[in-house]
Order: C-alpha cells, then structure tokens, then sequence
C-alpha cells in the first residue's frame, strides 16, 4: 500500500469535516441548467426512445419473407405504402408487402426487419432484395437507451451539455439543484490596498480578492467581496464571524506567512476548530484550514500563485463537499 502524502492527508482531514451536501435544494429552468450540481437524480418518466422507431431510410418486411432471397433467386416485395414522421402507428403488413420508412418513424414489435434502400433493387412500386435480412435489421426498439424509472443523470453531478440534451428529450422543464454556496473572500494585510489605487512604494495591490472570486465562481459558489483586513487580530475575528452569519465558507488570502505576524491559526481557533496548521510540502506553511459553525474556512498563501494553488487544493474540495460531489480531492499539479 502506497503512503500518503501529508497534502493528501491533510486534504482527507479537512473534507471529512466539511458536510456533505450541506446547501439546500432550489429549483432551476432547464435553460439555467449548464454548470449547476444536480441535487437529486433525475429518473426517467418515460422509456427512450419511447416506441419502436427505424433507424436508416428503407423498407421494413416481415423478416420471415426474407429467408429464401438469394442472388440466384430474389425475392420480390410490393410496396403498399409509407410510414411518414409523426404517424403515430405502423400499419400492418401482409405477407410479401412492404412499406417505405425514414429515419426515426415507428415500426411494430415482433419479427420485422428493414431492408436499405441500396439493398433494395426498387421498379416502380416493387422492389427485389437478393440477401435473407436477421429480425429487427435497423430498428432501435423501445427502451433501449433508457426504461421508466431508469437514473438519468445522477445527484452531484455538474450540469453539461450533453445531460442537457438527454433530459431535455425527457420533457423535464426543471431540475432540483444544489444553491450556490456563499462565499465571502477576504485578503488580509496592512500592506494590502484596492487592486484600483494608486501604487506606493511597500504596498501591493489586492489582485488575490478578484482572482480568488472568479475562482469560486468557477468552482461553483457565489462569491462576494469582503474587503481588505489589517493585520488586526480582534478586527479579523469579528469581520470573520460577522461573514459566517450569511455565508456558507471563508476564504483568506496572506496573513498566513511564517513570522511575527502571523496569527491567521488563532484567528481559526478563535472562531471554531483549528485543523490543518500548514502542511509540509514546498509553500505549504500558508495552508492553514478550519471550520466554524460547521463553515469551511480556507486560509491561503497572499502570493497570488500559491493562493489560487492552495485554493485548488483545499477551497475545491470543500465547495465540491458542500455542494454534493462526491469527486476525488484535487491533486497538486
């Protein structure tokens, strides 16, 4: 058995103690679907396709006609009539007929099978066939894709387009999804200002809050500022607990760094359980996870680089918990 890394067991400490599916359910139009975490299966109402239907353009023929044809002796067939798309039967066919079908129109359960058009050697309204054809040749038979009842698409999982397209064919105007999880981000330092002002010699520009932000977004929360703390301890306390009262997870950027001014570890503890107090690996110190209230709190690196790392490591882990994925933990790349 391999070992663990200590990223990867620290990872492991920190999921487990994030709530799986924590965010309550809400209901979206199939048009706002894309990229949304689906909060309960999908199960089929119907059977797909939900009647026997051709697949090729051709004649369908009871398939017993079809045994004795050879290119020494054909078989020859009349053609009595068409099936045309939106006829909602097939109508019957006696022995030696045949009727003229397209693609996805609805043919009969039983011993039937469709001769292609380049097999068919067509005069007027007859056709000739110089092969014996097997039963049900080219024809897709109701609930072969999928039977009522079947799952379609399982909870947790990320909305694309092909889902879409599936249970779009189903009828479903709606799906259950999980709610965006609330996300305050906050960057942390007094040497921080607005990422907008102008720059002096000693302070730095606050570019982790916008990138952190569209981060989350892409992840699956809703991100929202909180704005720039000093390195104030009973000041970054209460801007964090006073977060924790509407959002679902914190974020912070700096603060974290090895020295005199860190103090990022009791602030955690301050508000809740202290659980991961750095990990030992290359940058790994500013990696510092808790959680408050039940709340993941993500503390990460001020230098943008390892921020957006540590935040992949640990702020995906944690939404991907919150929101009901039940996905591997993201690995350090």
């Amino acid at each position: 058995m391999s070992e663990v890394s200590p990223l990867t067991a620290a990872q492991q400490v920190f999921a487990a103690a994030v709530a799986f599916r924590a965010v309550a359910e809400e209901s979206c139009s199939l048009a706002d679907a894309v990229g949304r975490i689906l909060y309960h299966d999908v199960i089929a109402p119907t059977d797909m396709p939900p009647y026997h239907r051709a697949i090729v353009e051709g004649f369908i023929v009871h398939t017993q006609d079809t045994a004795a044809a050879s290119e020494e002796n054909p078989v020859s067939f009349s053609i009595a009539g068409a099936v045309k798309p939106g006829d909602e039967r097939c109508p019957a066919l006696k022995q030696g007929e045949s009727l003229e079908v397209v693609t996805g129109v609805v043919v009969p359960d039983g011993p039937y099978s469709i001769v292609r058009m380049w097999e068919a050697k067509r005069e007027d309204d007859r056709f000739s066939i110089a092969r014996p054809f097997p039963p049900r040749f080219f024809i897709e038979d109701q609930a072969c894709d999928l039977k009522k009842g079947d799952v379609v698409v399982s909870a947790g999982t990320a909305i694309g387009v092909a889902e879409l397209g599936s249970i779009a064919a189903l009828g479903i105007t709606h799906l259950p999804v999980a709610k965006r999880p609330r996300v305050t981000v906050f960057s942390c330092g007094d040497e921080v200002i607005a990422y907008d002002q102008a720059l002096r010699p000693g302070l730095i520009r606050d570019s982790n809050s916008v990138m952190l932000c569209a981060a989350v977004g892409i992840a699956g929360g809703e991100a929202h500022g909180g704005g720039i703390l000093r390195d104030d301890f009973d000041a970054v306390v209460a801007a964090a607990r006073s977060a924790l009262a509407k959002a679902d997870m914190l974020v912070i950027s700096g603060g974290t760094a090895a020295g005199g001014g860190d103090f990022i570890s009791n602030v955690i503890k301050a508000l809740g359980e202290l659980l991961v107090d750095g990990v030992p690996m290359r940058s790994g110190r500013p990696l510092i996870m808790g959680v408050a209230q039940g709340k993941p709190i993500v503390c990460v690196a001020g230098h943008p680089p390892e921020a957006l790392r540590g935040f992949r490591l640990f702020g995906v882990a944690a939404l991907n918990r919150l929101l009901g994925r039940d996905l591997p933990l993201p690995e350090d790349n």
